[in-house]
């Protein structure tokens, strides 16, 4: 053969195994191209699993003394329910709590703090506080709880669609208060004088429960008066004036103040004998007469529910703002019977819990 033809044989023998080595029905390349497209289809969700682990942050901005045994068992009930959805501390979750107290400034100061670290979402605790945080910030979720009604508050329009960045779980609503009056007529029927102890700083607006509370008065033939407090120092001399004159009630109003000091108003009501209501259940297990009012715990694992579903991207104004469901009746008969009150068998009857 022709050196010519010879090179194209060789040239053949060359470029056969070189095309069969590369053909698209061959074993290795039906492998790669299989591994290739396993990759591709796995890719999306990998990266889906990826970001749905990515850590987040959650801010807690608590208006109570960070000593108070009730709200660091709520809060604990709050971890517990985020850890049941499957949001794990140091894993894909971190939490970043704040103690304000009753302070107005260090409400204002964490406020702050917490926007500035940009999370995800915000557990706001009680009315001021939830106040703070949303002059802070228009756009980062927040969840509330232990918040008198919002609307009057100022923090929405709507309970049912709130819109904007608030949502949550709502404790009052206006009617509560001559509701107070009429619980502390029935267990104190002797009551015509009736004072509204409340600091103004701390506490929402009074006005909130005036209309209701004047009804009730009105109908109960009780005189009301407002008796606002500033400081500790001022509880005991406000109670006792009160107990100068005959007759004399007290309504310890909502407010973040009269929760940090319960204990210095129980006392003073019990040495001046002066029949008192509360608004919460922890002041009648500490030896206050009456509470009536919701339950503050449920609500920490329903927040914690309501987070859940804003992380996994509902919008919190979507979500409506929900009320208690049930208000409970708490008397302590061991305080009334240290008063000479003779508790009516129907009150006691119609209680949900009676301390002996």
């Amino acid at each position: 053969m022709s050196a010519f033809g010879t090179k194209r044989t060789l040239g053949s023998s060359l470029n056969e195994p070189r095309l069969s080595r590369y053909d698209a029905s061959s074993k290795p390349r039906r492998e790669f191209i299989s591994l290739l497209g396993g990759a591709l289809t796995a890719w999306p969700f990998a990266a889906q699993a990826q970001q749905r682990e990515r850590m987040r942050r959650i801010g807690v901005l608590i208006g109570f003394a960070e000593s108070d045994p009730a709200v660091q068992s709520w809060l604990g009930a709050f971890r517990g329910t985020l850890a049941k959805l499957g949001w794990t501390e140091g894993s894909n979750l971190r939490i970043e709590v704040r103690w304000a107290g009753d302070d107005p400034d260090r409400m204002k100061t964490s406020a702050k703090e917490l926007v500035d670290l940009r999370p995800d979402a915000i557990l706001s605790v009680t009315t001021p506080v939830t106040g703070a945080l949303i002059r802070e910030t228009q756009t980062i979720p927040i969840v509330i709880v232990t918040v008198a009604d919002p609307i009057s508050s100022g923090f929405v329009a709507n309970l049912g669609r709130p819109g904007g960045n608030l949502t949550g779980f709502a404790l009052y609503e206006p009617s509560m208060g001559g509701k107070w009056l009429e619980m502390l007529k029935r267990i104190a029927p002797g009551v015509t004088r009736v004072a509204l102890l409340f600091n103004p700083t701390t506490s929402v607006p009074i006005k909130f429960y005036m209309a209701s509370i004047e009804d009730a008065g009105s109908s109960l033939a009780i005189q009301t008066s407002t008796a606002p407090v500033h400081a500790k120092d001022e509880i005991e001399g406000v109670i006792a004036g009160l107990a100068g004159n005959p007759g004399a009630g007290l309504i310890v109003m909502p407010d973040l103040f009269n929760t940090i000091n319960r204990d210095l108003i129980i006392a003073a009501a019990a040495r001046y004998r002066v029949p008192a209501i509360y608004f919460f259940r922890s002041f009648a297990d500490s030896g206050g007469l009456i509470s009536y009012g919701p339950d503050f715990a449920p609500q920490y694992p329903q927040a914690a529910e309501y987070i859940d579903r804003i992380l996994k991207g509902e919008k919190p104004g979507d979500l409506p703002i929900q009320m208690p469901v049930k208000v409970p009746l708490l008397i302590n008969l061991k305080t009334a019977n240290a008063l000479g009150l003779d508790v009516p068998l129907r009150l006691l009857n119609a209680a949900d819990d009676v301390i002996e």
